[in-house]
């Protein structure tokens, strides 16, 4: 386990992706198989085990003195992680307490500290998916390109590391029906023009404001999950039904699911995600999917084939359920154009618009899906909220919003740098639910000088994990906070949680958003 610490102290004290690499890279190499899924779980401080259910008073609670010398294995600390997850009923609480204070107790002091980092989610090494994946590809001599494929494919990094040190030929994994992959994501451009000009030939498709949806169909039995691969299939029969139904054997397809009216109006997304997060009201709000990516039928994989072929075997598998768009040539921003504007006026988000040579990159964020809307939009990381005054006394207001740093260009590596404020857009209904839920992630409480108030804000300093959807016209040159950029009229569209929950590691990036600055 002392092993693990250190490295991750070296990662987070070089600002060197090179450099981040190699110290990985030495940690992996001198991993055995059966170490190399708790290991990889610490390091990027998701535990193999899952969700814990230890908060931050009870980590640091659990604190005692610590062991004078290291003798702390990561196997030691998967078994405890293991007592803690499966411990439920009756006399589970003394269980998952004598596990917590053994393993504190055999922890030296740094051992500690991370511990309680990876417990509570507060994680800051700097030793994000894409440097530990490189890391490992190089420990184990598999190309990256080839370790990185595995990696999305198998949907586990840390099952890729062991299945590379046991010599499994990892060419050999390919896109499972039933093994959920990280979905394909677009990147952001301001005009279809300007989409059109960097990917040349397209499919200019309507963005939905749906939630995000992948299903699988093995033997005919389908189930459902969502974008961060938890699977809702049983919450969501109807589209279930809907691709029981489709045509030929086992399928894999990407889409979003969306409630419509008597008219067939889409409703809001609000309502959407209410039905989308359990079954209450079906009877009242059907849900219908709408699919654009086929990634597997007729028994082979679809991910390497052109999106131009990939759209033809969809468009006879799902029929109507397929996300309206036209094929426009290099030549073609004018009819993009135009349909853009006919997406927005009958209230869609905007277009994707989309390479017909692509090919299907799980879990990369590319430029071959290119998304336009008529804002920017941002997905930011709650870093944290202040208490509320005047007619929100008593609630929790004001949002702290953090844009992820990757490469540590302004500040700790692989952490969030601050690049505004916003309590725009926060309705009574989410003022409520923020109000309760910001409390059971909170670190720390302090006061904050504020120069638009008389008096000190209080502010609620929260792990840095959830992700809400900010609306903004643009950013402005800022020397007020570290990134250099402040944004413009922001305000709430969502919060990313629950079923349409999204990983902060997903957030936008700062350079993100100072490519909007105008030179």
């Amino acid at each position: 386990m002392t092993a693990v610490v250190d490295a991750a102290a070296d990662v987070t004290a070089t600002r060197s992706r090179t450099e981040k690499t190699r110290r990985l890279a030495e940690l992996v190499a001198a991993l055995t198989p059966d170490e190399a899924v708790p290991t990889t779980g610490l390091l990027l401080g998701h535990p193999s085990r899952g969700r814990l259910g230890i908060g931050w008073r009870t980590a640091s609670a659990a604190r005692t003195d610590p062991a004078a010398t290291p003798s702390l294995t990561v196997l030691d600390v998967d078994a405890a992680f293991a007592t803690l997850a499966d411990a439920h009923g009756p006399g589970s609480a003394s269980i998952r307490s004598t596990a917590l204070a053994d393993l504190m107790g055999r922890a030296t002091a740094d051992e500690q500290d991370y511990l309680v980092r990876v417990l509570t989610g507060e994680m800051r090494t700097g030793a994000l998916q894409g440097v530990l994946t490189d890391a490992a590809a190089k420990a184990t001599g598999v190309p990256t390109a080839t370790f990185r494929r595995a990696a999305m494919l198998s949907g586990d990094l840390g099952d890729t590391v062991r299945a590379a040190l046991i010599g499994d030929d990892l060419t050999a994994v390919g896109l499972t029906p039933g093994v959920p992959v990280s979905p394909m994501l677009a990147s952001s451009s301001t005009t279809v023009a300007e989409a059109i000009g960097a990917i040349g030939a397209a499919s200019v498709e309507v963005k939905l404001d749906g939630a995000r949806i992948q299903v699988h169909r093995v033997r005919g039995v389908v189930r459902v999950y969502t974008r961060t691969l938890a699977d809702i299939t049983e919450r969501v029969p109807e589209i279930v039904a809907t691709v029981a139904g489709f045509p030929g054997d086992d399928l894999v397809l990407d889409g979003e699911a969306l409630a419509f009216d008597a008219d067939g109006v889409a409703r809001p997304f609000q309502e959407t995600m209410s039905r989308f997060g359990s079954e209450a009201g079906r009877d009242e709000i059907a849900l219908t999917p709408q699919f654009f990516d086929v990634l597997h039928a007729d028994g082979t994989s679809l991910i390497d084939e052109p999106l131009r072929l990939r759209r033809e075997i969809l468009a006879d598998i799902v029929g109507d359920r397929m996300v309206r768009g036209v094929l426009v040539d290099p030549d073609g921003a004018d009819r993009g154009t135009a349909f853009f504007a006919e997406a927005i006026a009958t209230g869609n988000e905007g277009v994707v618009v989309k390479g017909l040579e692509s090919t299907y990159a799980a879990g990369r964020r590319g430029s071959n899906w290119i998304k336009v809307k008529p804002v920017y939009t941002y997905d930011l990381v709650v870093l944290a909220v202040e208490h509320g005054s005047g007619r929100r006394t008593g609630k929790l207001s004001n949002l702290h919003l953090g844009a992820r740093d990757p490469q540590g260009r302004f500040g700790e590596p692989g952490g969030f740098v601050m690049v505004g404020k916003t309590f725009k857009g926060l309705t009574d209904e989410l003022l409520e639910w923020q109000t309760e839920f910001f409390p059971t992630i909170a670190v720390a409480e302090d006061s904050q000088a504020d120069d638009s108030r008389a008096e000190a804000s209080h502010v609620v300093r929260v792990r840095p994990e959830t992700v809400v959807e900010i609306a903004i016209d643009g950013v402005q040159r800022s020397s007020r906070y570290p990134g250099g950029v402040a944004l413009r009229f922001a305000r709430v569209r969502r919060y990313r949680v629950g079923a349409d929950a999204k990983p902060a590691d997903e957030a936008d990036t700062i350079d993100e958003l100072r490519g909007l600055l105008k030179e």
